[in-house]
């Protein structure tokens, strides 16, 4: 029973965040490009303007190809407005976050564990 394994259809991994981060991913194998020319990544750095790092979130978002979007957390904190608005609407891709090169990983920033102590009755 079950699907054989050639069958299943699994989705890309994508990252937002700073250059050496997505970088290290991109080195460890997630950096692709489409056929289209869009690729799973995106860089932030002090320049990036915010209305660039929606977009990229948003395009992300929509693409078929990819279950689950990697964001460093000074990034998702920067869009989290945004984030709330895409996590309460749609589940896939999932949106997780991982310390960023220059930051420590801070839980009670973490939307989805927030998200998870609050259904728990544990918010903090």
């Amino acid at each position: 029973p079950g699907v054989p394994m050639s069958d299943k259809k699994i989705g890309l991994v994508s990252i937002i965040g700073d250059e050496d981060t997505v970088t290290g991913f991109v080195l460890a194998g997630i950096g692709q490009n489409s056929a289209d020319s869009a690729s799973n990544y995106f860089v932030v750095n002090k320049d990036t303007r915010h209305e660039d790092v929606v977009t990229a979130f948003n395009n992300l978002t929509k693409r078929k190809d990819i279950s689950i979007i990697l964001i460093t957390q000074p990034v998702a904190s920067d869009i989290a407005y945004v984030i709330e608005e895409y996590q309460a609407a749609q589940p896939i891709p999932t949106v997780l976050e991982i310390p960023g090169k220059n930051s420590n990983y801070d839980e009670s920033k973490d939307l989805i564990i927030q998200r998870v102590l609050k259904l728990m009755g544990r918010s903090e």
